[in-house]
């Protein structure tokens, strides 16, 4: 079975801020917005957090400390290269290194996790709302299930504050 969706399309971020608004007064949980841009006031009043930056941080530092620990290993453990008498452990010629791989493993160790987490891979076809979703239009999208009994109501909130188009998919 197919979920049922109302759909309001707003023209303005004024207009889509104060439906938005008055929706969460309502205590009904709005299933997604789509907006051309970010806009902070939706972001905080989803309520959806992330934690990839904590995984980047520890991507980050379980790499760096990895890439050093196999650059010590190499340079001074396993092949030394005694001439000059400069030291096995020279520390700063493997910063350089370090920094750029560690870079090299955040990133591709954050954008893995990112696709998981979003179940996002190629081939995947998107489920597209609206087409003018992301281009100049706003969206807010309401789970019919969670409006049971009060589509109307919420037809005409949408209405009274903006909406140009208010219709309903699966």
């Amino acid at each position: 079975m197919s979920k049922k969706f109302l759909i309001g399309v707003f023209d303005d971020e004024s207009a889509l801020i104060e439906a938005f608004e008055k929706i969460r007064e309502k205590g009904v949980k709005v299933e997604e917005v789509y907006t051309p841009y970010p806009i902070h006031e939706i972001l905080h009043g989803m309520g959806k957090k992330t934690h990839i930056s904590h995984a980047a941080f520890f991507y980050g530092l379980f790499g760096a400390i990895g890439i050093l620990g196999f650059m010590y290993y190499a340079a001074v453990i396993d092949w030394p290269l005694h001439f000059g008498g400069k030291p096995f452990n020279t520390f700063p010629s493997f910063i350089v290194v370090s920094i750029v791989a560690t870079i090299l493993i955040v990133t591709l160790a954050t954008l893995f996790t990112f696709s998981v987490r979003a179940k996002i891979f190629p081939g995947k076809a998107a489920p597209i709302v609206d087409v003018r979703a992301t281009n100049d239009k706003f969206i807010i999208v309401l789970d019919r299930e969670t409006i049971a009994g009060m589509e109307s109501e919420f037809d005409q909130l949408f209405r009274s504050h903006g909406a140009s188009e208010v219709y309903e998919k699966e």
